[in-house]
C-alpha cells in the first residue's frame, strides 16, 4: 500500500502533462477569444489619422467585412506583425488601422506617419485613439490586436501578434464570415 502512495504524486504529474501537452497541440497563442467575441463591434468614430476628420468605424463595413488592426509605433510586435498585415491586404482584406495612445509629440500624428512609411501601409482607413477609449471598448489587452468584424458587424475573432501563419486562416474567417 505504501508503494502505491509513494507512486501516486507521479501518476498524477504525468496525467497534468498529458493534459497540458494536448492542449498545447490544439491551441493556437495567435488566437485570443475574448468577450466581444461573437457580440457587436462597438459603434465608434474616431478621428482620421491623416486630416483628422471624423469617421465612424461602422461605415467601412457597408462594403464588406474587415479587420480593426490596433497598433502604435513604439510597439516592437507591431513592427514583426507588418509583413502579415502587408500581405493580407494584397490578398484583399480591408484593413482599419487603430493607431493607439500613439501621442508624442502630444496630438501629433507624425510618429505614426513614419511608422507607416517605414514599414509599409496596410490600412485602408487610418485612425486615431490617443487616450486609449477605442481600445478599452474593444477590449484591447495591449498591442497589437487585430479584430476580425463581419458585415453585420459582429466580431469574429481576436488574434495578437499576427505573423504569416496567421494569414491564410484569417482571410477564410472574413470570407466566409465564420
Amino acid at each position: 500500500m505504501s508503494r502505491w502512495l509513494a507512486i501516486l504524486p507521479l501518476i498524477a504529474l504525468a496525467a497534468l502533462a498529458l493534459l497540458f501537452a494536448g492542449y498545447a497541440l490544439h491551441h493556437d497563442p495567435h488566437v485570443v477569444p475574448k468577450a466581444l467575441v461573437g457580440k457587436p463591434m462597438p459603434d465608434l468614430t474616431l478621428a482620421s489619422l491623416d486630416d483628422g476628420s471624423k469617421v465612424r468605424l461602422h461605415d467601412a463595413l457597408k462594403e464588406g467585412p474587415v479587420l480593426v488592426n490596433f497598433f502604435a509605433s513604439w510597439c516592437g510586435p507591431c513592427q514583426l506583425e507588418q509583413p502579415a498585415l502587408l500581405r493580407l491586404k494584397a490578398q484583399g482584406a480591408r484593413i482599419i488601422g487603430v493607431n493607439y495612445e500613439d501621442v508624442e509629440p502630444k496630438g501629433s500624428p507624425q510618429a505614426a506617419q513614419t511608422f507607416l512609411a517605414k514599414l509599409g501601409d496596410p490600412y485602408m482607413q487610418r485612425v486615431t485613439d490617443p487616450d486609449g477609449r477605442a481600445g478599452i471598448e474593444f477590449g484591447l489587452t495591449g498591442v497589437p490586436e487585430t479584430y476580425v468584424v463581419a458585415q453585420d458587424g459582429r466580431i469574429l475573432a481576436k488574434y495578437t501578434n499576427l505573423d504569416e501563419h496567421d494569414v491564410k486562416p484569417l482571410m477564410q474567417r472574413l470570407l466566409t464570415g465564420r
